[in-house]
């Protein structure tokens, strides 16, 4: 019974915790908008690409379509809105770095553990319910960065770790769903191993290595 009142929370937890990087990931989006002055139109699309775009590529590599998030209207009125208060009221600076960051950390532990396992509900493989977990996680950053014109982040060596904790964060649930491990509280405790190793990346700006004559040369 205890273990059913915690899965229950754990569950409420998670669904909150999802809304929060929808809308985290929407402003994203809409600064990036912003900066790059584009209109309306512009500004609440790349909102709604930026929270939206991870899952409907895992849905379509998944073959469950329509997409979740052409079916679910409470997922494209949460990025919308959030583009729409972007383009009313443009937040000071200091409300859009570490903040975000940290909401942003949060969107993909939850947006990695859930897409994998959505993806291993779906009846695919323990290896490609990861791949799909961190497709999850990242694709809609790649989308943001290639739409409004910039390499995307998780290409960049100016930019703290992205897709390895997506990627451990990824595998890990893969793992405990397929040795049926996998338990909501167990997912939840997964998604904040993520969150954490992203805002250690940021806290002490640990980078992916690079080739060895690269680092010589510079």
């Amino acid at each position: 019974m205890l273990a059913t009142g915690i899965d229950d929370a754990a569950s409420v937890v998670q669904q909150i915790g999802e809304m929060i990087g929808v809308v985290a990931f929407a402003a994203s989006g809409a600064l990036a908008a912003v900066r790059r002055n584009l209109d309306i139109v512009g500004i609440v699309f790349l909102a709604v690409s930026t929270a939206l775009g991870g899952g409907v590529i895992r849905d379509v590599l998944a073959g469950n379509t329509p997409p979740t998030a052409f079916t679910d209207f409470t997922l494209i009125a949460a990025a919308s809105a959030t583009g729409l208060v972007i383009f009313f009221w443009h937040p000071p600076a200091r409300l859009t770095h570490w903040p975000l960051e940290v909401t942003d950390a949060i969107g993909l532990g939850l947006f990695v553990v859930t897409g994998t396992a959505v993806g291993y509900d779906w009846g695919v493989s323990a290896p490609s319910a990861a791949l799909l977990g961190l497709t999850t996680g990242v694709g809609g950053g790649i989308i943001r960065d290639v739409l409004s014109g910039r390499v995307p982040a998780i290409l960049r060596t100016d930019e703290p770790l992205y897709a390895i904790p997506a990627f451990c964060g990824a595998v890990l649930t893969a793992t405990l769903m397929h040795f049926d491990w996998y338990r909501a509280w167990i997912g939840l405790l997964c998604a904040l191993a993520v969150i954490a190793f992203r805002l250690l990346a940021l806290r002490y700006r640990w980078h992916g290595p690079r080739p060895y004559y690269v680092s010589r040369d510079e």
